[in-house]
């Protein structure tokens, strides 16, 4: 597979810093220069509508080059790393790196905490008893560890508090649209009010259905027909003086899932299991260990990973080019091995079993993404 690093200067913040210009609001990084071409009008409605894990490499297996999507796609750029939902739709709403927000995946330890925390429900992370069941997970905390250790400010925030109009279609925010359909028809409501306004949506799939089928399944392959039409439909119904932009936070791939409780060899080196994501794996290392820790790693996953230091992770920026969290060096291991092959590492075996569909590894199936393009 063809590995490659996050293009930081355009990806998703970009995205976002393009839309916090267009809205008069102070920037934190670049701009996307795709972008910015496509909001050279003014418009009074920008929306972006994010489709998880729709990433370029699924419209291309799945979609006619003719078909809606690809014919009004504008160009390509990047995710962020990993490219993954929590630390990619955080930093299309923050316009912030990873290294910046510090949300970097699924599983994220908190060093307040002392353990992983599964970050978007706030829960610890999944283990397994004795027989390979997975255990009831306790809450982290009794706050939300993720917002109150790296909280940030929305760009939905920043427009509005600049005097502007923002607002938000997702399943997790309110009113908390429940299906596509309501998430779309939130944001036609929102289209029709008189002001200039960005409308940001949300919606998890084809995220959900690629990872319990696979990302080239026939099942995928009916949904992404099902969204493409979806889409077409929802946009000829918008007011002429409207740019719509669809994009993903990043793409999936097909996965050969492995469980880190077969290997008792690498379980004896670690303080804890491994966070982040199955496909970006940190490794918190007991001292007696971390010399001999990357012979051990390589005997048993060979050259599926690529690992490095703590120290080459910060050295080569791969969470990003911003100001570092004040966390962020506290929160990774000693070691990140990350996926640049179809491998994936689950702290359990029910989840390696249910999840043929992954991400967060350094391929460029994974972390290339479309802008797609319809104005009025």
């Amino acid at each position: 597979m063809e590995y490659i690093r996050p293009d930081y200067d355009n990806c998703l913040v970009n995205l976002s810093n393009s839309i916090l210009r267009y809205f008069g609001v102070q920037t934190t990084a670049s701009t996307l220069k795709l972008a910015d071409k496509l909001l050279d009008h003014d418009y009074r409605n920008v929306i972006v509508i994010l489709m998880d894990a729709m990433g370029t490499s699924i419209i291309e297996k799945h979609l006619e080059p003719s078909g809606f999507l690809r014919s009004h796609l504008a160009g390509n750029y990047s995710s962020v790393f990993p490219p993954t939902t929590v630390a990619a739709t955080t930093s299309i709403l923050s316009g912030l790196y990873p290294n910046e927000h510090g949300w970097h995946g699924w599983d994220m330890f908190f060093p307040e905490l002392g353990k992983n925390v599964t970050v978007f429900s706030n829960t610890e992370q999944l283990t397994e008893d004795g027989n390979g069941f997975i255990k009831e997970p306790a809450a982290a905390a009794d706050f939300h560890a993720g917002f109150r250790y790296c909280p940030y400010k929305s760009i939905i925030e920043k427009i509005n508090e600049a005097g502007g109009n923002a607002y938000i279609s997702s399943p997790f925010a309110e009113p908390n649209p429940q299906d596509l359909d309501a998430v779309l028809e939130r944001v036609e409501k929102l289209c029709k009010m008189p002001e200039k306004k960005f409308i940001y949506a949300y919606w998890g799939e084809p995220d959900s259905t690629m990872h319990a089928k696979g990302p080239y399944s026939s099942e995928a392959h009916d949904l992404m027909v099902y969204l493409e039409k979806r889409i077409e439909e929802f946009a000829s119904r918008l007011p002429s003086d409207t740019l719509l932009l669809v994009t993903a936070d990043h793409s999936q791939t097909a996965c050969v899932n492995r469980c880190i409780m077969d290997y008792p060899v690498i379980l004896k080196c670690l303080v804890r299991l491994p966070s982040v994501e199955p496909r970006t794996l940190s490794f918190f290392v007991k001292d007696e260990y971390k010399e001999e820790f990357p012979s051990i790693f390589k005997k048993a996953f060979g050259d599926k990973f690529w690992l490095l230091t703590k120290d080459e992770v910060l050295d080569k920026k791969l969470f990003g080019t911003g100001k570092e969290h004040a966390l962020f060096r506290d929160m990774l291991g000693d070691y990140i091995a990350i996926s640049v092959a179809n491998e994936a590492v689950f702290a359990t075996h029910i989840e390696a079993e249910k999840m043929p569909g992954g991400h967060a590894g350094l391929t460029k199936e994974e972390l290339e993404i479309p802008l797609i393009a319809v104005s009025s």
